[in-house]
């Protein structure tokens, strides 16, 4: 059996355990094992096996992500982000589908302190959710928006998912974070302006909530917020003006978490034991998909799959345009199956050989890809954020109804992808200021 045979063999396997449900890192491990051995020889797969996880873990640009994380899950835990959808429903909510609107706006600002969309969504749940069903909103307006949302914690930076692609990838996580910034805030308005069309059309969606708030309801609502935007514009500021770098900034937003939680008096030991641990799991769960996944990538490499693969689009005179179409579709499909960190972990070793040599842009198709996992948190039978919400209200709502829901934003989501994809310069125009 020829070393092409048995790569393509490995990927087949790895994917038929991921669907089983196997721990990604585990399946990819062992499979990547198994083959290089095949491959090499079983001593050489040893050898690799025990060297590959010490050199990525021990990375470090890695370190990043446990401080973003815990920059996030400790200004979840200490409250940090409570009075944030209080302050935008008081800006917003005299809107047509005011509280809708609200939740989007509440969702991208923390979304740039949290880095996880998981982690957002979850935030929100529980405190938007069930003030839009208090006031009528449909139920797959008021969970599908939460759900769709929450999405976008993956593409304003700072970025989990970017932080692993600027690192496989070998690009600047600092351009990546600039690049992400304008699709965000376009996709934030993009779900924004679909809600309000669709609430103008049919007022039943979401009636008019008749609130009324005096200034200084705001100005204590505000008081109340002014601590993420803190933390917020002092990682991405410094990052962009080049005062340290992405994973220097993970530090110092942990440290301006710190700070911020111990000034309003939120910084409990209960707090602090509770983000840590959260972080460490969260941690620990990330780094076994990377180690599963390097392997997986010295065993593609060692068979000679990706080149085979990039030799025969060359050979076809495939566009950028075709390899981006094509990458699209296989993400759309995988995302109905798998999570958002393990499809770009498990993809990464195959399209991005392809993606150099089709000579396109690795800032601008990293953006790409982000935006390609968020669609996959929505899209069934796994739709990660959707379940994120239906744990957090129960039997209130039923599933179909909030997969249904989030059917909206999906379109809205796909249109913003073909914007970024024919109008690359969007994209790439805030990294190209920086020095």
């Amino acid at each position: 059996m020829d070393s092409i045979t048995i790569g393509f063999i490995s990927l087949g396997v790895s994917l038929s355990l991921l669907l089983l449900r196997v721990q990604i890192g585990v399946a990819l491990g062992l499979v990547s094992f198994i083959a290089i051995g095949f491959l090499l020889s079983f001593r050489a797969a040893w050898g690799i096996i025990t060297a590959v996880p010490f050199n990525f873990v021990g990375d470090w640009n890695l370190t990043a992500i446990p401080m973003f994380l815990f920059m996030g899950f400790l200004a979840s835990e200490a409250g940090l982000s409570s009075g944030l959808f209080t302050t935008m429903r008081m800006l917003l909510s005299w809107l047509p589908g005011g509280l809708a609107i609200a939740s989007v706006g509440a969702n991208a600002v923390l979304a740039a302190a949290s880095g996880s969309s998981v982690a957002t969504s979850s935030a929100f749940a529980k405190i938007a959710t069930p003030e839009m069903l208090k006031y009528r909103y449909d139920p797959g307006l008021a969970t599908g928006v939460i759900a769709a949302a929450g999405t976008l914690g993956a593409l304003i930076p700072p970025s989990i998912l970017m932080v692993l692609y600027g690192y496989l990838a070998e690009v600047s996580v600092a351009k990546l974070f600039a690049a992400g910034v304008l699709p965000g805030l376009l996709t934030a308005s993009a779900f924004s302006v679909m809600i309000l069309l669709r609430v103008v059309r049919n007022p039943s969606l979401a009636p008019r909530v008749e609130e009324s708030f005096t200034r200084r309801d705001l100005l204590d609502a505000l008081r109340e917020t002014w601590a993420l935007p803190v933390i917020i514009c002092g990682v991405l500021m410094g990052i962009f003006v080049g005062l340290f770098t992405p994973t220097e900034a993970g530090a110092v937003g942990a440290v301006l978490a710190l700070l911020v939680s111990a000034v309003k008096g939120r910084l409990k030991l209960s707090v602090l034991i509770t983000s840590i641990r959260q972080t460490l799991v969260s941690t620990a769960s990330i780094f076994m998909v990377v180690i599963g996944t390097a392997l997986l990538a010295r065993c593609m490499a060692i068979s000679g799959v990706p080149a085979f693969i990039a030799d025969g689009f060359i050979s076809m005179g495939t566009t950028p345009l075709l390899v981006v179409l094509a990458v699209a579709v296989l993400y759309l499909v995988l995302g109905c199956f798998l999570d958002s960190i393990g499809i770009l972990l498990l993809t990464m070793p195959i399209i991005l050989p392809m993606a150099r040599d089709a000579n396109i842009d690795l800032i601008w198709f990293g953006i790409l890809l982000v935006k390609l996992l968020e669609v996959g948190l929505l899209t069934p039978p796994v739709g990660l954020n959707v379940y994120i919400i239906k744990g957090a209200l129960g039997d209130r709502v039923p599933l179909t109804t909030i997969f249904k829901g989030v059917g909206w934003f999906v379109v809205v989501d796909l249109f913003v992808l073909l914007f970024l994809i024919f109008v690359p310069g969007f994209t790439l125009w805030l990294p190209s200021q920086m020095r």
